[in-house]
């Protein structure tokens, strides 16, 4: 890469920096002309390397100017959701791995404590970062009481009940805290909700009712967090005093790259794109995000009783149409997953069809919800889980691999798993009819593919035979049927006479009469799903054989063992987790060796 190559030439000043105590010698027209270097390096990589680009951007001059004034990694910084942590990432000694990164073997998009001293805590939901600070403050504070202890959180993540519920703590103890609020109206999408009200009163100089005073926090507002000396000055002034404080700083997502300040959406993760133009240079497929949004918006024209919820993702989930031509139907919670359950739960038991639109690794934080407010009391949400699976250069915060084996042992719920995108669209609208209870759809993040299989109306509880063999059956659960096709096409006609494939698409309730099919007519069983072995699905069927009479039948599960996949592209990480197409090909000839050895026994 020809930015990894020329750093002094391209960056001279940047190319001095080792760590933040280089920062401390510079001059302020350096830490100035630093920003400007930092900024251009940071749009060369990721213009080719892909990943978060509006929100790093923002937040350059604040992250030289905390580096500056405090005393990293001793007095810890957080940074919240984490995808703002660029510039921190180049700063701290990992200036010439930046071009590696989100690579396989390279370093990830989000702050981990496994990656540098100066990641004080890992990030990559949000609103985590004043509860893990707090902690630490109150961790320090009989020892030191005067170690300064900083959280960065965006005005989209202070609005999420777990922020408040650690302001709400913060504000009623004596620890050294400084909440860095970088408000620049902005999550993925615009800030939503009556707090994104008050942040606008108080940036215009309403300071009546200022809600961070209310509660006993020491509030300073700075209008341009762009102007570094400015930043420099009002956070030295903050760190002679103790307590707990709020700088409240208005930033501009995309600073200083026109593109990206004007398309401030499309340019929070724009892919690859023309580094002098602008221009987004690759294709945009349909997505599997697309063909759930534009089957609601299909439904939702029709029947005035169906609505769609996201917390805080209504672009990245494929419900930007239906937002703008039914926008009252659409509701955007902001980052609010436990709320945004509770919320369709709520609406269920009025008679409208609640769709709830949440990445699976998301839902996570929404599971007492799940539980209490939604399976036990049998109510039709629907929930459409975004993103199920491994979802590439990411990482482990954000793979969707849990999801099968948290919503299995819940009572009522139905999981369905669709195959492809046209199987996607006939369990979207199999979930609208569906209004007995809680129904599940999980669908991988990633352009929209199909098999070349007749699809078959859906029925409660029915998988589907895509072949037929002779010994052995495999089982697969959702999008990774498809990489099992794949695997089956390398194989020579005798091996593939050998294979049965079934496609479950209900996870729950399984097709009994399927698997007693598999386990009757088959020797071997092998299961595959991209989640987690423990308590998925194969699992689940091994159990059913054992306790069915089939001891007999060799049961085999190809999924995600005990571990966190981190990052890298999504072929990678399944060949990591063995269910790529090599992985399959080699347990199913394993599987035709042991046949053909039984019947040489036999």
């Amino acid at each position: 890469m020809t930015v990894e190559n020329n750093y002094k030439g391209k960056y001279p000043l940047l190319s001095s920096i080792d760590s933040p105590q280089d920062l401390k010698v510079l001059s302020i027209d350096e830490l100035l002309r630093l920003s400007t270097e930092m900024r251009n390096y940071i749009i060369d990589i990721v213009s080719v390397q892909q990943g978060h680009l509006g929100s790093n951007l923002g937040v350059i001059e604040l992250t030289i100017a905390l580096h500056y004034v405090y005393d990293t990694p001793r007095e810890p910084l957080v940074w919240d959701v984490g995808h703002q942590a660029y510039a921190h990432k180049i700063l701290t000694s990992r200036r010439e791995l930046f071009p590696h990164l989100r690579e396989k073997g390279g370093i990830s998009g989000f702050p981990r404590i496994e990656e540098s001293i100066y990641d004080s805590f890992g990030t990559g939901h949000s609103s985590t970062s004043i509860s893990a600070v707090l902690g630490m403050a109150i961790a320090d504070a009989e020892k030191n009481p005067t170690l300064s202890h900083i959280a960065v959180i965006g005005d989209a993540s202070i609005a999420s009940g777990m922020a408040w519920e650690a302001i709400n703590h913060a504000g009623s103890s004596n620890a050294n805290l400084l909440i860095v609020l970088n408000d620049n109206a902005m999550g993925i999408d615009p800030a939503t909700g009556a707090l994104s009200r008050h942040l606008i009163s108080l940036s215009g100089g309403n300071s009546t009712g200022n809600i961070y005073k209310e509660l006993g926090i020491e509030y300073h507002f700075l209008k341009d967090g762009h102007d570094l000396p400015a930043l420099i000055d009002t956070l030295r002034e903050m760190k002679n005093t103790t307590g707990v404080k709020i700088l409240h700083t208005i930033t501009t997502k995309g600073k200083g790259y026109p593109a990206a300040e004007e398309e401030q959406i499309l340019y929070h993760y724009p892919g690859t794109f023309d580094r002098k133009t602008g221009h987004i240079s690759h294709d945009t497929p349909t997505r599997y995000q697309d063909v759930v949004g534009s089957k609601l918006l299909e439904l939702a024209l029709d029947d005035d009783s169906v609505y769609a919820l996201t917390p805080a993702m209504p672009t990245s989930s494929g419900l930007s149409h239906m937002m703008h031509t039914l926008p009252c139907r659409v509701i955007d919670t902001g980052i609010a997953e436990s709320h945004t359950l509770t919320l369709a739960a709520g609406m269920a038991t009025r008679g409208v069809k609640p769709f709830a639109v949440v990445y699976s690794t998301f839902l996570q934080r929404a599971y007492d919800q799940i539980v209490h407010d939604i399976a036990l009391q049998n109510l039709p949400v629907r929930i459409m889980i975004d993103r199920a699976g491994l979802v590439g250069a990411d990482g482990a915060t954000h793979h969707g691999i849990f999801d099968i084996a948290y919503l299995l042992p819940l009572p009522n719920v139905t999981i369905c798993s669709p195959m492809d995108a046209h199987e996607l669209t006939m369990a979207v609208d199999y979930a609208y009819r569906w209004d007995k209870s809680p129904i599940a759809v999980r669908y991988p993040r990633g352009m929209a593919r199909n098999s070349n299989y007749p699809h078959s109306i859906w029925k409660e509880g029915k998988g589907r035979i895509l072949r037929q063999g002779s010994d052995i059956c495999i089982i697969s659960a959702g999008e990774i049927g498809l990489e099992v096709e794949r695997a089956i096409d390398t194989l020579n006609d005798e091996e593939k006479s050998f294979i049965s494939h079934y496609d479950l698409r209900f996870i729950k309730p399984i097709d009994t009469e399927l698997l007693n099919n598999a386990f009757c007519k088959h020797r071997v069983i092998i299961t595959i799903e991209e989640g987690i072995l423990c308590g998925g699905v194969g699992s689940m069927i091994a159990m059913w054989g054992l306790e069915n009479g089939h001891s007999d039948v060799k049961v085999e599960r190809m999924g995600i063992k005990d571990f966190f996949p981190q990052w890298g592209s999504i072929e990678q990480l399944r060949e990591d987790c063995g269910i790529d197409i090599h992985s399959i090909t080699g347990r199913i000839r394993a599987s035709i060796l042991y046949i053909c050895n039984m019947n040489k026994i036999n």
